[in-house]
């Protein structure tokens, strides 16, 4: 039993990172691979959008009954338990900062008790997380609300289609400097697909969340 926590601010881009492990791990591993959608907070990204692609791979999808719907109801449903009692690999896609990470309360113990690994993704062209400052507090935050610690970083930092190579190294040392700060390891760096062949050692990401525009 794994338990991989995806967490940071929101817009860092965990729904995209989150879809793109479940299905690696689909790929890679002999195990169950369930993707938990426990964001109860943003209605517009989010993992309930990738059923059809996750169904295919064989990632089993769970998700507010609100989800893709009208409904305004903030509550994750009773099937959630079956992940605890199952020897499988659980891929939680929270919502963001503090307000998302409140429901991840709700299961802490049972993650503990199994072993798990929260990745704090960041991406420091997000608005109000520009500097380790902002960062580590809304790290801060998340762990309070959640009952859970962040065990590494992810570095998300991209500027959409604008993305470049530039983009990307422009913020490894600030990429670095966090990790110092916090004396947390950099599980990986995430870039888009297009963009393998620059970066071959980082995580090469499908882009699988909606536009908006």
């Amino acid at each position: 039993m794994k338990h991989t926590v995806i967490t940071g601010h929101y817009g860092a881009g965990k729904t995209n990172i989150a879809v793109n492990l479940a299905l690696l791990a689909a790929k890679n591993s002999q195990k169950k691979v369930f993707l938990i959608d426990a964001d109860i907070v943003n209605p517009y990204f989010r993992s309930a959008d990738n059923e059809d692609i996750l169904k295919e791979a064989g990632v089993e999808l769970i998700a507010p009954m609100s989800a893709n719907t009208n409904l305004d109801i903030p509550s994750m449903p009773a099937t959630v338990a079956r992940v605890f009692n199952t020897d499988c690999e659980v891929i939680w896609d929270i919502g963001g900062d503090d307000a998302g990470a409140i429901v991840l309360g709700r299961y802490s113990e049972d993650i503990q008790k199994q072993g798990y690994e929260m990745i704090y993704v960041v991406n420091f062209y997000r608005p109000m997380t520009e500097s380790e400052e902002d960062m580590t507090e809304l790290m801060g935050e998340i762990e309070k609300a959640s009952k859970l610690k962040v065990s590494a970083l992810a570095d998300n930092s991209n500027l959409g289609s604008e993305t470049n190579e530039t983009t990307v190294k422009d913020v490894e040392q600030k990429v670095k400097a966090l990790s110092d700060k916090t004396k947390l390891p950099i599980k990986f760096r995430s870039v888009d697909e297009r963009l393998k062949e620059a970066f071959p050692d980082c995580l090469h990401l499908k882009m699988v969340t909606k536009k908006l525009w």
